[in-house]
Formats: C-alpha cells, structure tokens, sequence
C-alpha cells in the first residue's frame, strides 16, 4: 500500500480530506479500511475504489477530527 503524491491527490487532500492509497488488487475495502485506522491512527467516514491501468486504487475519506493534511505532513508530501 502506497499513498499517491499527484496533483489531484493533494488537492484532494486540502479540499475533501481524502486521502488516495494505491493498494493490492484483491484487497476488500473493509480491509483497506482496518489496514490504514490501525497504520496512521485515524477515523475513516467512506471508502471509494477505482481499478485502471491494473491497478487499484483507494479514495479514503477521512473524519473531520482527523485532517488529512497532517497524515500528508508526517508522511513529506506537503
């Protein structure tokens, strides 16, 4: 699992507090949602997954209480 450093995942990040994981192809959203509360230590509110190029992709929106901006600081993408 890897978090996605584009343009539109960082505006997402700063207007939606959404944060965009590539994962493994069979992972379920259920255990995207586990792997990363217990890896950053956040609320998620909803889980939206896209599959392109063969590969999948997480759009992970956080809770309100948990601005994804610092998850974005800690990791140096911002």
């Amino acid at each position: 699992m890897k978090v996605i450093s584009s343009e539109k995942a960082v505006r997402l990040l700063e207007i939606e507090n959404t944060l965009v994981v590539e994962t493994d192809r069979q992972s379920s959203k259920t255990k995207i949602k586990e792997e990363i509360e217990k890896m950053f230590k956040v609320k998620i509110d909803s889980i939206n997954t896209l599959i392109r190029d063969n590969k999948k992709f997480a759009y992970v929106k956080l809770n309100k209480s948990n601005p994804a901006i610092d998850i974005a600081t800690k990791l140096g993408m911002i």
